[in-house]
This record gives structure tokens, C-alpha cells and sequence, in this order.
């Protein structure tokens, strides 16, 4: 049993019904791509007829065009319809994750499995590949993405199974202690399910001539964040101070995304000129990308709950060569030691990490 939540928003129109817009933005996002109306019917699987209908009933209840009409380009988009398609990319974006842990309760619910393996974890794209591969594999998990913090919390009031976190690799990895005072040696151990790459995101080609974190404090430049408690808002926190730059001098520092992947899509529809976050996300929505820290993305979870049949069934996934391959195929991301468990020393060293 598999359930699967989408984001949809429609628009109120003035007669008071509601319409869908879905439909509407795969076909602009087709004529975008395609350059015509006819091609992106087609793509659409509508009549040119329908289609050209639909756009300008659209058009009448927005009071602006979507398309505009140019020699040599063929047919392209308006900026209020490029605003549509980013709105949406950027709802998918924030919504997603909410909406997979909400279809993930919903199916252990209903399905009433009682090996169901539990997980809570810090949102990311490995993380993401498990679950799916699991759910392939046809093993009973359940996801509720929290920050990592809230994540260790959880296990420790047996909450879940698995609590996902993240750390960085070298000097800032005792940026873990807000985790570490949920987690005890004595108790827990920790299975490493990838290395990651975390830095700026901007707008393809660099228009803004960003180098650098130092960059983010000139007053030209608006920043989109993390919300308050990630451990990605944490690490950055850690590099500005390490580079002397108070956020007080930064445009927009206290905005807030939920994702990685919203970030990206922020700054991807122009809304800001520079965020930070995973790579996987900025090259998703096709931005440049500066490396700035290297981290372990962890699992913790009881050492006795190893011997559990869908503790170790997740272990095997993620030792196996397809899973570090699939890992290995994520823009910044590293599966050389996927489902390898280490011990406390072996990550929170001072200058060290699991390396």
C-alpha cells in the first residue's frame, strides 16, 4: 500500500467558483520550453483548440496576458506567467516533505504493519533515495522529516527507530552538542548514510559576482535562509562567525525555507540572489554552486534495535552497491561508506570525522 499527497493551489475566480491551475502551468511550462502553443498542447495532451482557450480564459480572469508574441522566438511567456510556474515550483519545494512524512502516517495507519521502521529525520536527498528504495523493496517504513535536533529528541523518547542528523566533518563537528546531549555512547551508535556538500547557491553564471561568504554582507545582495534550529542554519551560523561577519549585516538573514530544495527554488525564481544549503538542491533547479563545508549525514538509533528485522533491512539498502551508486549520482553527495556504523569517537573528534 502506497499513497502519494501532491500540492495543488487553484484560483478563485470571480464568480466565485475555483479552478485548478496544474493543468494550466505544465502547459505554460511546455510552450516555455517549446517556443509554441501547438507543440505544447500536444505535450499536454490537449486540443490547440482547448488549449488556446484555456490561456485566454486565464488571461481574462488574471486581467494580464501570459504570452507574448516575438519574431524569430516564437511564442514566449509573460512575466506574470513566469511567476506562476516559479510559484508553484516553489510550493512543490516547501510543501513536498511535509506531505510525504503526512502520506507516510497515513500508510502505516492504514496498512497496520507492526514492523513498520520509524524514522525521524533532518530532510535531505539521501535520505529521500532510502525511503523510496524502500518503499520499492516493498519494507514498512514511516518518515516524519523534522529538524535534527528534533530528530535525536525524538529518539530518545522512543519516538522512532532511526533519527536522522547532520554534522560537519572536521573542527565544526562539535557543532553536534545541541544532538549529543539527546544521544549517549552507552546506548545509541551511528550509521553513516553519506557525506554532503554544503554551500552558496546563485543564479546561473554568476551575474552578481558572488565569491565568497564575505559577499553576503554587501547591501546589494538579498539573502534567503534557513528556519531557526536546522542544522544547516547552525553550520552557517558557525562560518560566518569563524569569518568575523555579523548577520546583522546581511540582507533578508531572517527569512526562512524549510527545505534545501526551497532555497534553491528561491533563488531560482529571483526572489533572492544567494542562499545556502546542499548542492543536489542548487544544481536541481540549475543554479552555480560555492562548496563551503563537507558534512556526515548520520543515523542514530539504539544499539539493541540492530538486531530488528527492519532496522537491518534499511541497513541492507544501504550497504548495498546499487544504494551508494544511487548516492553517488547526487551532486556533492558521497555513498563510499553508506550503512557503515561508527562509533562516537570515531565522528566527534576535534579536526577528525569520519574520514
Amino acid at each position: 500500500m502506497s499513497f502519494e499527497i501532491r500540492p495543488e493551489w487553484s484560483l478563485k475566480k470571480r464568480k466565485g467558483t475555483a479552478v485548478s491551475l496544474p493543468l494550466l502551468l505544465s502547459l505554460l511550462s511546455a510552450i516555455r520550453d517549446d517556443g509554441s502553443i501547438s507543440s505544447a498542447a500536444t505535450r499536454a495532451k490537449l486540443s490547440y483548440r482547448h488549449a488556446w482557450g484555456m490561456l485566454r480564459d486565464f488571461e481574462r480572469e488574471f486581467s494580464a496576458p501570459l504570452l507574448q508574441k516575438s519574431r524569430g522566438r516564437g511564442t514566449t511567456l509573460t512575466p506574470l506567467a513566469e511567476k506562476l510556474i516559479w510559484a508553484d515550483k516553489r510550493i512543490t519545494a516547501r510543501l513536498t516533505p511535509i506531505l510525504e512524512s503526512f502520506a507516510s502516517e497515513l500508510e502505516s495507519i492504514l496498512s497496520g504493519e507492526l514492523s513498520t521502521l520509524r524514522i525521524i529525520a533532518s530532510h535531505g536527498f539521501a535520505i529521500d533515495a532510502l525511503i523510496k528504495q524502500m518503499n520499492l523493496d516493498h519494507k514498512p517504513v514511516e518518515i516524519s522529516y523534522r529538524g535534527s535536533q528534533e530528530a535525536v529528541a525524538a529518539l530518545s523518547r522512543d519516538e522512532c527507530d532511526l533519527a536522522g542528523f547532520h554534522v560537519p566533518v572536521g573542527d565544526f563537528n562539535l557543532s553536534a552538542q545541541p544532538c549529543l546531549k539527546w544521544l549517549h555512547q552507552q546506548q545509541h551508535v551511528l550509521i553513516h548514510l553519506a557525506y554532503r556538500t554544503q554551500g552558496l547557491f546563485i543564479a546561473r553564471g554568476n551575474p552578481r559576482n558572488i565569491q565568497g561568504l564575505q559577499d553576503l554582507q554587501r547591501g546589494d545582495l538579498r539573502f534567503v535562509n534557513r528556519q531557526t534550529g536546522s542544522g544547516t542554519k547552525i553550520l552557517l551560523e558557525m562560518l560566518l562567525a569563524r569569518e568575523s561577519i555579523s548577520i546583522k549585516n546581511i540582507t533578508d538573514y531572517d527569512s526562512a525555507e524549510y527545505t534545501h530544495a526551497a532555497v534553491a527554488a528561491y533563488v531560482a525564481s529571483n526572489m533572492a540572489d544567494a542562499g545556502f544549503g546542499v548542492e543536489a538542491a542548487a544544481r536541481h533547479f540549475d543554479l552555480d554552486f560555492i562548496p563551503v563545508a563537507r558534512e556526515n549525514y548520520l543515523f542514530a538509533c539504539k544499539a539493541t534495535a540492530l538486531d530488528q528485522i527492519q532496522l537491518n533491512a534499511a541497513l541492507s539498502i544501504m550497504q548495498s552497491a546499487a544504494f551508494r551508486h544511487t548516492v553517488n549520482s547526487l551532486a556533492g553527495y558521497d555513498g563510499i561508506q553508506s550503512g557503515t556504523i561508527h562509533t562516537f569517537e570515531e565522528v566527534f573528534t576535534t579536526g577528525g570525522g569520519i574520514n
